[in-house]
C-alpha cells in the first residue's frame, strides 16, 4: 500500500516528528544505517528551515523509484519540503555547503543536504515561496549530487509526490514508473474513496503495471480492470512514451487529469469516465502527440483542484520531475484552500540534453 509520511511543521516541536518521520521510511525501504542517519539529517535540516526561514510548511516523505528511467529501480527515500513563504533571494549562495543565517541552525545547510543525498533539487521564487526534494537510496547508489540543471540524465525522467487526506498514513492514491526496452510507461491510480481499501486497490494496480509493461495504456488498463474486480477499484491513467519514435501515448479511465505541455503551450488530455476494476467502458480513446525536447506530462488525481494552473515557470521543465510535481501540488492548495482528498501529482519530462 501507498505508505506515506505527511508532517506539517508550523513550529520547533514538529522537528522531532520530521526526523523520526524519516528513519520510519528509511526501515520501510530497507536501508542502512548510514543511509538513515543521512536522511534524518536532511529532513531535520529541511523542517528547520522551514520554521526558521518560511513560517511553517510541511514536509511530505515518499518511497519511489530513482528520476533517471535508465537507472537501477532500487527503492528511495523521498523527502520534499513544500512552503508558501518568501523565498530564497540567492539560491546559489544557499546550495553552498555550511551557508547559513541564522545563528542557531544546525549549521549544516541546504548544500549538505545536496551533498547528503543520491539526488537533491530546489525551486524557490520570491513571494511564492521554496519547494526542496532529496532522495536518498541504499548504500552503494548515490552519485555526486547536483542540482536538476547540472545533471546528465542517461534517459526520459519520471517523478511524483503523493500526499494523503489529513495527513493519514497512507494515502489511496499511488504511481509509478516501468521501463520496457524502448518504452517509458508512467502510471496514476486513484484508489475509490480513500483510506486502506482505497490504497489496496492503487497497489493492485502498481503490482499488474510491473508484470505487463510492454502493452499499449489501452491494454493495461484492460488488464489493470481484471486484477482490481477484487478490489473497490480506481480511477487510472497510463501515459507511455516510445523513445524510438518519439511519440506519447495516454489513455484514462475515471476522474485522472493530465495535461501535456508541447511548443510552450499547454492542452488536457481526457479520460474517459468509469473505474476500472468495476465500470470499464466499451471503448478506451487513445491519445497519441509528438515528444519534443521541451515537453512536460503532468497527471493528477481528482485532489488537485479542477481549474489548476499549470507552472508558467520555463526553468521547470530541467528541474527534477518530482520537484515539479511538488511544486504544482503546492501550488494547488494553501491553507484557506486545503486538499480535500489524497493528491499525487506525477510528471514525464524529457531527458535533459533532449536525446531519447
Amino acid at each position: 500500500m501507498s505508505r506515506v509520511w505527511d508532517v506539517p511543521v508550523p513550529e520547533t516541536t514538529r522537528v522531532r516528528d520530521v526526523r523520526v518521520a524519516a528513519e520510519s521510511a528509511c526501515a520501510t525501504a530497507g536501508l542502512d544505517a548510514r543511509s538513515t542517519a543521512a536522511a534524518a539529517l536532511v529532513a531535520t535540516e529541511l523542517a528547520t528551515n522551514l520554521v526558521k526561514h518560511a513560517n511553517g510548511g510541511r514536509i511530505v516523505i515518499n518511497l519511489t523509484g530513482p528520476a533517471d528511467t535508465l537507472a537501477p529501480a532500487a527503492t528511495r527515500v523521498q523527502i520534499t519540503s513544500l512552503d508558501h513563504g518568501p523565498g530564497i533571494a540567492d539560491v546559489a549562495a544557499a546550495l553552498r555547503d555550511g551557508y547559513t543565517t541564522a545563528t542557531s541552525s544546525l549549521g549544516a545547510g541546504l548544500g549538505t543536504c545536496r551533498r547528503l543525498s543520491d539526488d537533491f533539487d530546489l525551486h524557490s521564487r520570491k513571494g511564492t515561496g521554496t519547494v526542496a526534494v532529496a532522495r536518498l537510496g541504499p548504500a552503494g547508489s548515490a552519485q555526486p549530487s547536483r542540482s536538476a540543471p547540472a545533471l546528465a540524465a542517461q534517459g526520459t525522467r519520471a517523478g511524483g509526490i503523493n500526499a494523503p487526506l489529513a495527513h493519514a498514513d497512507y494515502s489511496g492514491d499511488a504511481f509509478s514508473w516501468v521501463r520496457s526496452g524502448p518504452l517509458v510507461t508512467l502510471m496514476l491510480a486513484d484508489g475509490l474513496g480513500h483510506g486502506a481499501k482505497a490504497s489496496e486497490a492503487s497497489a493492485a494496480a502498481v503490482e499488474e503495471l510491473q508484470r505487463r509493461p510492454d502493452l499499449p495504456p489501452a491494454d493495461i488498463l484492460r488488464r489493470l480492470h481484471t486484477a482490481l474486480r477484487t478490489t473497490r477499484g480506481a480511477a487510472v491513467g497510463v501515459a507511455q512514451l516510445d523513445e524510438d519514435t518519439q511519440r506519447l501515448s495516454f489513455a484514462g479511465v475515471g476522474n485522472i487529469g493530465a495535461r501535456l505541455r508541447s511548443d510552450g503551450a499547454w492542452r488536457p488530455l481526457i479520460s474517459h469516465p468509469g473505474i476500472v476494476g468495476a465500470h470499464f467502458p466499451a471503448t478506451v480513446p487513445r491519445h497519441a502527440s509528438a515528444w519534443r525536447p521541451d515537453s512536460l506530462l503532468i497527471l493528477h488525481s481528482d485532489g488537485l483542484p479542477s481549474r489548476w494552473t499549470p507552472p508558467d515557470d520555463a526553468r521547470l521543465p530541467a528541474h527534477d520531475p518530482a520537484l515539479t510535481a511538488a511544486v504544482v501540488l503546492r501550488d494547488g492548495s494553501s491553507a484557506a484552500r486545503p486538499l480535500r482528498d489524497d493528491t499525487t501529482v506525477a510528471v514525464l519530462a524529457p531527458d535533459l540534453d533532449g536525446r531519447p
